[in-house]
């Protein structure tokens, strides 16, 4: 089949929001008789992938984002641990590719690695792509990560990541760092928010800056189709305003990922209840973390 006939038409379909009633791997009672997968893969859809990293091999278990284009993928952010062998992330990666262009041949198919931030618990794995032919690794950093998407001249543009007819839009949103970066896929309606807005513990760097990125956050999402507001981790139980306690290594009473728009509206409303004297509160599904 030729590489033209193959081609998928991601832009011509609105994104409908599917069913997210995954049951993520949460941890166990025992770290040590953990017997789920290292990694856990949901299929969103044939293009779309989201993983997970089991909490026996970090507590923080974050989320991590494949996506799919015509001319290459992105993996956004990888995970809280470095070594391949207690978490395969590149090889995990690696057969996702490999089935995907089974299915959909091309040569010359790529990888980029971008981040949402510089935390370790979203880079510790960017060592296993090393060397990896066809793949490019864009540092977390500001000082890389701005001005690959243009920011560092221009922090309020909308920088665009074309994965070959898939069109991600991304923006700066500082606030929990100040190399944060929010990720807005038109394929399916994710708008991918990193540590800035999850159901969990909201750290904050910069007050200001935070208002002014859910400010930017809720505008950008009054002109799009958002079906998904998913970030990188969940802490909160499903107990209103009670989380997990740090370092928790099991988790059975978890909150769905997914939020929605109006999440960002209960957090702007939260912002503005708290004022200008930042203090730690907790709401239904976040709690605001100021780390001064």
């Amino acid at each position: 089949m030729g590489a033209e006939s193959s081609l998928i038409d991601f832009i011509g379909a609105t994104p409908r929001p599917r069913a997210l009633d995954v049951r993520w791997i949460h941890g166990s009672p025992s770290a040590k008789h953990n017997t789920d997968p290292d990694i856990q893969i949901h299929d969103y859809d044939e293009h779309t992938f989201i993983l997970r990293q089991n909490m026996a091999i970090d507590y923080e278990a974050p989320f991590l984002y494949l996506l799919f284009g015509n001319e290459r993928a992105v993996l956004i952010d990888t995970g809280a641990t470095a070594s391949a062998e207690f978490f395969p992330l590149r090889q995990v990666v690696d057969e996702l590719i490999e089935s995907w262009l089974a299915r959909h041949p091309r040569h010359g198919y790529q990888l980029l690695v971008l981040h949402t931030h510089p935390h370790g618990d979203h880079v510790a794995g960017d060592g296993q792509f090393t060397g990896r032919p066809d793949t490019m690794v864009v540092s977390a950093e500001r000082a890389t990560a701005w001005p690959y998407f243009g920011f560092a001249d221009r922090p309020e543009a909308v920088a665009q990541v074309d994965l070959g007819g898939r069109v991600l839009e991304c923006l700066a949103t500082p606030g929990h760092h100040e190399a944060a970066v929010t990720f807005y896929d038109p394929w399916t309606g994710f708008l991918l928010t990193g540590d800035t807005v999850y159901p969990g513990r909201l750290y904050i760097e910069d007050w200001p800056a935070f208002i002014r990125t859910i400010d930017r956050l809720i505008d950008f999402c009054d002109h799009r189709t958002v079906t998904h507001v998913l970030g990188c981790h969940i802490e909160m139980s499903r107990q209103p305003g009670v989380d997990y306690p740090i370092r928790t290594v099991y988790q059975p009473d978890e909150p769905p990922l997914q939020m929605t728009t109006g999440h960002l509206r209960e957090i702007r409303a939260a912002l503005e209840e708290i004022g200008d004297r930042p203090s730690r509160q907790a709401f239904p599904l976040f709690i605001l973390c100021p780390n001064s």
